[in-house]
């Protein structure tokens, strides 16, 4: 009956589970303690996903209350209305960075954050009918203009060509040069992200007869991989030999466990832990960020001249389209890179060789 709980009898649990009531025929009313999350749950939800996107999820939230606020709006729950105006507010402000409105990937992101929000604190989502059609229009008019922020912003793909060039400078007596052009083969032989790569531990390397077997944590499936890193032909981009040469200079350092890739000072020692007003802030045992090791990637890029967006996402695209261009099942790269089933970014990457590989355009005559 409206307005009553619901009472439990032994028919309404399956397999030690409740039947919901719309399956037993009764309703269901949640009390505000039902809808209760404790500070620890908020905090374990949060963590679920990777802290950059908990970073940029923080800021688009925080502008979107601000915003609210500043025009009579209630934040959550928020109305489809409230989400198509807020929506063609991001078309047409520019950002101070940039002095531009953001992009549609930038404002789908915002998006996401808002309507996860709502899950989070046990709300429906908001009707986004008209914020997905403000969004659709704002897509056209970009493309009408040419705009820039119309094409989806790619890391610039790190192919074998390119990573002999980043490397071929590179100076590998030194600590630095070792750990750099391990960090590079690995991150590309593993298509790992540069947060999977920076997370790895000297544990998580095998030597094995092939060469090594090294084990990752893909955060996006939430799984581990083992990837088996193989001899290559060319011994200035062999993964094998330049992660065996930096394991044996971290053994010469004194380093036998701990992380894998660590801080270099400028004096081409293992780095001290780093502090600030007294007290140790970042990894103690010196592990490197996932932000430093992507500027390793793109200052190789800088020095050796390549053009193009570079970034540490470069050397996962550059694996992804170097696999398929060599004739490798779709299927096998998703494996090895840790891509989740049906992934839309790999679908891209496999585009770009397969417009051309596969163009109906080959073999018909012209």
């Amino acid at each position: 009956m409206s307005g009553h709980l619901a009472v439990v009898t032994a028919a309404d649990v399956v397999d030690a589970e409740l039947v919901d009531g719309e399956t037993t025929g009764a309703e269901l009313v949640h009390t505000d303690r039902d809808r209760h999350l404790s500070p620890e749950t908020v905090a374990a939800i949060e963590a679920s996903a990777a802290a950059s996107t908990r970073r940029a999820y923080g800021a688009d939230r925080d502008l979107f209350a601000a915003w609210c606020q500043e025009q009579g709006r209630t934040a959550v729950p928020a109305s489809g209305e409230t989400m198509a105006e807020w929506v063609r507010h991001l078309t047409v402000t520019p950002r101070p960075r940039t002095n531009r409105p953001a992009g549609p990937s930038t404002i789908e992101r915002a998006m996401s954050a808002v309507t996860s929000w709502h899950l989070e604190q046990g709300r429906p989502k908001p009707n986004m009918r008209g914020a997905r059609a403000v969004l659709n229009a704002y897509r056209d008019r970009l493309a009408r203009e040419k705009a820039e922020a119309a094409q989806a912003r790619q890391a610039t793909a790190a192919l074998p060509p390119q990573i002999r060039a980043m490397l071929a400078p590179t100076d590998r007596a030194t600590l630095a040069g070792r750990r750099n052009a391990a960090l590079v083969l690995l991150g590309f032989a593993t298509a790992a992200r540069v947060s999977e790569l920076v997370a790895l531990d000297l544990a998580a390397v095998v030597e094995t007869e092939h060469g090594y077997d090294v084990t990752l944590y893909r955060k996006k499936v939430r799984k581990h991989t083992t990837n088996a890193i193989l001899y290559g032909t060319d011994p200035a981009t062999c993964p094998v030999r330049a992660l065996r040469a930096h394991l044996a200079a971290l053994a010469a350092a004194g380093r036998t466990a701990g992380p894998l890739f660590l801080r270099i000072d400028r004096w081409d020692r293992l780095a001290p832990p780093m502090t600030r007003r007294g007290r140790t802030i970042g990894d103690p045992a010196g592990r490197m960020t996932a932000e430093a090791a992507a500027e390793v990637i793109e200052r190789l890029a800088v020095a050796a001249g390549l053009t193009g967006a570079w970034s540490g996402h470069s050397l996962r695209r550059g694996f992804a389209t170097a696999a398929r261009a060599a004739g490798h099942d779709p299927l096998e790269i998703a494996r090895a890179g840790g891509w989740a089933d049906g992934s839309r970014v790999l679908a891209r990457y496999m585009d770009d060789v397969d417009r051309v590989q596969n163009s109906p355009l080959v073999g018909i005559g012209l």
